[in-house]
């Protein structure tokens, strides 16, 4: 689908990447601000991106639904054909401290059963993967699988799959991170197992696929968007040739 932004007719891959971008300035400007701690600048930050966010969505596709991790859960969402599924601030720990890069904002298109756009902003690196220029996927560098993990919150599972595969794990932040990661060949998978909603995978994945990777629940099944309970807890993220081998490993684990 294509639309109107100031003027200018933009498709709905070009829209995800821009409004992801222009997000990530905004909070550029709101981390640069002077709060008076930790809290009130994850506050502001989750606050104002939403907002613009939603009055930037409403704009150039009116008649579009919007899942958003800061929003009320309209679920007249169900009944659409379209919904755009966003996180405002992805990261909001790593937001907070001024020394850290690994904080991203997520802007996604469900449309009719997937996804079918998505851009994944990471405002203090100044890019945005996105659905509208697919990322070559580099080759794989030699040495023991990386599996990116939380820095905060590491999964029993993924520590006990490292064990299994003598893999390396990569703390870092965001979620969106993570898999821009591995399409980086920073890592070669992300696999997570802790709880999340759809706005913490919807544009990591759509873009993942863009780029060839395998995306799947722990199980290999599909994942699933704009489901009446927005809670998806896990799922997979790796090189397509490292696909069967993680998932046989993670079938195999006590811990899941």
């Amino acid at each position: 689908m294509t639309g109107t932004v100031s003027g200018v007719t933009t498709s709905d891959a070009a829209l995800a990447a821009e409004l992801a971008t222009a997000a990530g300035e905004l909070l550029l400007r709101v981390r640069g601000r002077h709060f008076a701690d930790a809290a009130a600048r994850k506050a502001a930050g989750d606050a104002e991106s939403h907002r613009f966010l939603l009055e930037r969505l409403r704009t150039a596709r009116p008649e579009d639904a919007v899942l958003s991790e800061e929003g009320v859960d309209d679920r007249a969402r169900l009944a659409t054909d379209r919904v755009w599924i966003v996180d405002p601030l992805d990261g909001t720990r790593e937001f907070a401290e001024p020394d850290r890069r690994d904080w991203a904002v997520h802007v996604a298109l469900w449309q009719a059963g997937d996804l079918v756009a998505g851009a994944v902003a990471l405002p203090a690196e100044g890019r945005t993967p996105s659905t509208a220029e697919p990322v070559t996927l580099p080759a794989r560098r030699p040495g023991p699988l990386r599996l990116a993990v939380s820095r905060s919150r590491p999964p029993a599972l993924v520590q006990e799959l490292a064990v299994r595969l003598d893999a390396e794990l990569v703390p870092m932040g965001s979620a969106g991170v993570k898999a821009v990661s591995v399409l980086d060949g920073a890592t070669d998978a992300y696999v997570h197992g802790g709880g999340q909603y759809e706005w913490d995978s919807a544009a990591p994945v759509a873009v993942a696929r863009a780029a060839g990777l395998h995306t799947s629940r722990l199980d290999g099944a599909p994942l699933r968007y704009n489901q009446p309970d927005p809670h998806l807890p896990d799922l997979v993220v790796c090189r397509p040739e490292l696909a069967d081998q993680l998932l046989a490993a993670i079938a195999q684990l006590p811990v899941r």
